[in-house]
C-alpha cells in the first residue's frame, strides 16, 4: 500500500480539506497521488457531513507542479502508459461530479496538469505571487488532457497563449484571463479560503447537489436541451423543503435550518 501522501479532514462547518502533502516532489501528480486524491474525493462525495470540498498545499510555494516528468521516460509498456494516463481525467470528472461545490486554494505555484485540477474546481482563490502556466510544450510535451478544461474556461486565443508558448503569469492576469476568482494577499489568504469554504457549506446541501449537478451536465448540452434539462431540474428543486423553508427564513428574517429533503 502506497503511504499517504495527502491529508483529508472534515471541519465541524462541513469543509472537507484535501491536502496535497508531497513537498519533495513539489506535490507533483504521480499516480498515488492520484489514486489518493480520487479515494479522498468519493470519500467526501459519499460523507453527508461534508459539505464543501478545498483542494490545498502544504508546500510553502507551490500548489502542484504537475505530472512527474520522470514517469514520461520510465521504461515501461505503451499499453500501461495509456492505463495509467486516465488517473488526471478521472479527478477531473470526479470533481465534477462531486455533488458539492469545490474550491482550490492556490497558496503557491500551479502548473501543467494542475492547471486542469484548479480548472476543474468551482472557484480558485490564489494567493499574491502564485504563478499559473502549462511549461510542458518547453520539454517537448504537451498539456493534452488539460486542453479539456482550459478551453471551457477562458476564449480561444488565451488558451492558445498558454498552451503553446509554455510561459508562467501571474496570479493577477490569470485573474484577469479567466482562470482565477479571486488574489489575495499572503496574510489574508487563509482567512479568504476559509471564509468562501464556510459560506459555501452553509448553503442547501441537497439545492447545493442539485445545482452542482446541473452545472456540470448543461455546460456541453445543445442550446435548447439544456433549457429543457435545467427546466426539470427547477421543477426537482420546486418539490424541495429545503426551497420553501429558505424562502420562509427570509421573510422570517431568520437564518435557515436545512433538513436535506
Amino acid at each position: 500500500m502506497e503511504p499517504p501522501i495527502l491529508r483529508y479532514a472534515v471541519a465541524p462547518t462541513g469543509v472537507a480539506t484535501i491536502t496535497l502533502d508531497d513537498p519533495g516532489t513539489r506535490n507533483s501528480l504521480s499516480w498515488p497521488m492520484l489514486e489518493q486524491l480520487l479515494d479522498a474525493l468519493a470519500q467526501a462525495r459519499a460523507d453527508d457531513a461534508v459539505r464543501c470540498v478545498v483542494l490545498a498545499s502544504s508546500h510553502p510555494t507551490v500548489f502542484s507542479s504537475g505530472a512527474n516528468l520522470a514517469g514520461f521516460a520510465a521504461d515501461v509498456a505503451l499499453i500501461e502508459r495509456h492505463r495509467d494516463g486516465d488517473r488526471l481525467p478521472a479527478v477531473f470528472a470526479a470533481l465534477g461530479e462531486l455533488g458539492k461545490p469545490s474550491l482550490c486554494a492556490a497558496s503557491g505555484h500551479v502548473l501543467a496538469g494542475a492547471l486542469g485540477l484548479a480548472l476543474a474546481c468551482d472557484l480558485v482563490i490564489a494567493r499574491a505571487g502564485a504563478r499559473f502556466g502549462l511549461p510542458e510544450v518547453n520539454v517537448g510535451a504537451f498539456p493534452f488532457m488539460v486542453c479539456a478544461l482550459l478551453y471551457r474556461n477562458v476564449g480561444a486565443k488565451r488558451a492558445a497563449e498558454l498552451l503553446l508558448l509554455g510561459e508562467q503569469i501571474e496570479a493577477e492576469v490569470a485573474q484577469a484571463y479567466g482562470l482565477v476568482n479571486r488574489v489575495v494577499a499572503a496574510e489574508e489568504f487563509d482567512a479568504a479560503v476559509a471564509g468562501w469554504a464556510e459560506r459555501l457549506a452553509a448553503k442547501s446541501p441537497l439545492v447545493m447537489r442539485l445545482g452542482k449537478d446541473a452545472m456540470y451536465r448543461q455546460r456541453d448540452m445543445a442550446f435548447a436541451d439544456a433549457l429543457e434539462y435545467l427546466h426539470a431540474q427547477l421543477t426537482l428543486a420546486l418539490s424541495t423543503d429545503d426551497l420553501h423553508e429558505g424562502i420562509t427564513a427570509f421573510f422570517e428574517k431568520r437564518d435557515p435550518v436545512w433538513t436535506g429533503r
